[in-house]
């Protein structure tokens, strides 16, 4: 069964960290290209952070310096770890794999708030 399961969502004090994983199932992890999304209410599904099947990373502006995108091809997972967490992050994080088609996990909640 193909699939992509998020965890590590919750409620952070403005400064604060989470890490998210995505564990991958039913796939050849190591050909795909990963990445992390994110939606905010009222707001559309935008790019927070990629990497590629070499290991090269992408951010969007708005995260550059606080997050980091880390894929294990042995695990089949893929991390990503939020520094300096702001209430501007709050959001549903979607993670997202892409080789011949584009796959999509269910989502986890990340929420920024004192």
């Amino acid at each position: 069964q193909v699939q992509l399961v998020e965890s590590g969502g919750g409620l952070v004090q403005p400064g604060g960290s989470l890490r998210l994983s995505c564990a991958a199932s039913g796939i050849r992890f190591d050909m795909h290209v990963l990445g992390w999304y994110r939606q905010a209410p009222g707001k559309q599904r935008e790019l927070v952070a990629s990497i590629t099947r070499g290991g090269s990373t992408n951010y969007a502006d708005s995260v550059k310096g606080r997050f980091t995108i880390s894929r294990d091809n042995a695990k089949n997972t893929v991390t990503l770890q939020m520094n300096s967490l702001q209430p501007e992050d709050t959001a549903v994080y979607y993670c997202n794999a892409k080789w011949a088609t584009s796959i999509w996990g269910q989502g986890t909640q990340v929420t920024v708030s004192s």
